[in-house]
């Protein structure tokens, strides 16, 4: 009795484990993500969609977070070797017919410049290199045998980054401050006008009043005898009125 109970129970395993098997073995295998600083909503890290034409490029793209990475898709370089991966920087390649693209992402502006005298130093004189810093990114062309192309291929790399604030912008002005300095540059610029206005008044009267004296000397410089009268009639008590022509009377 208890050898055939055995052998059932044998049978019953190999059966489920049968089962269970081809069970495991027809579900898709996820495959390997891609772990990135950035990640777009579709699983892409977004350096690789900042690559020209990402979408034409992307099955030969290779996505880097160490030198051993660079190395297994660009060969044995040395200018590979001033890359400092140890702040979470990332690169990622991808073959264009100007040369293979690289572009290296720093985690900040700091470490881009700092590694952007380094990679300067070590390309100055191979015309095979061709070389660039757009932002946070270190972009490289290597195989160049045609720089304007290179180069045009390096313009098409664009640094865009976006900033989200969780919460309130801290940065944006409150109702009351937004009152505060509308009203304090409205006062200024009214003070302003009126100041300039004083000046230009001042200024002018000067001018003009310069201009009547001068012009009043002059008349005065004309007549033969000084007399205070402004040109009335007046008496000729003190004989300075010339005396009139009888040919200017009236006559009856």
């Amino acid at each position: 009795m208890f050898p055939r109970l055995l052998i059932a129970f044998y049978c019953l395993t190999a059966v489920l484990g049968l089962f269970f098997g081809s069970s495991l073995a027809q579900q898709p295998q996820n495959p390997a993500k891609i772990h990135s600083q950035e990640t777009s909503d579709d699983g892409i890290p977004v350096l690789i969609k900042h690559l020209p034409d990402w979408e034409r490029v992307r099955p030969q793209a290779k996505f880097a977070t160490g030198v051993a990475d660079l190395k297994a898709a660009l060969g044995e370089r040395p200018v590979l070797d001033q890359v400092d991966f140890t702040a979470g920087t990332e690169a990622v390649t991808a073959p264009y017919d100007a040369g293979k693209l690289l572009i290296i992402e720093y985690t900040s502006p700091q470490a881009s410049v700092e590694a952007d005298a380094k990679f300067t130093a070590a390309v100055s004189g191979d015309a095979s290199i061709a070389y660039r810093r757009i932002g946070n990114y270190n972009v490289l062309v290597f195989d160049v045998t045609d720089p304007s192309a290179a180069n045009a291929l390096i313009d098409q790399v664009h640094y865009e980054k976006q900033i989200q604030w969780l919460g309130d912008n801290p940065f944006r002005i409150s109702k009351e401050r937004a009152f505060v300095l509308t009203t304090t540059d409205i006062f200024l610029s009214t003070v302003l006008v009126i100041v300039l206005g004083i000046c230009f008044a001042v200024v002018g009267g000067a001018i003009a009043g310069l201009i009547y004296f001068r012009y009043s000397d002059a008349r005065r410089a004309k007549l033969g005898t000084f007399t205070d009268a402004g040109g009335m009639v007046r008496l000729n008590l003190d004989g300075f009125t010339p005396e009139i022509s009888p040919e200017r009377l009236l006559r009856d």
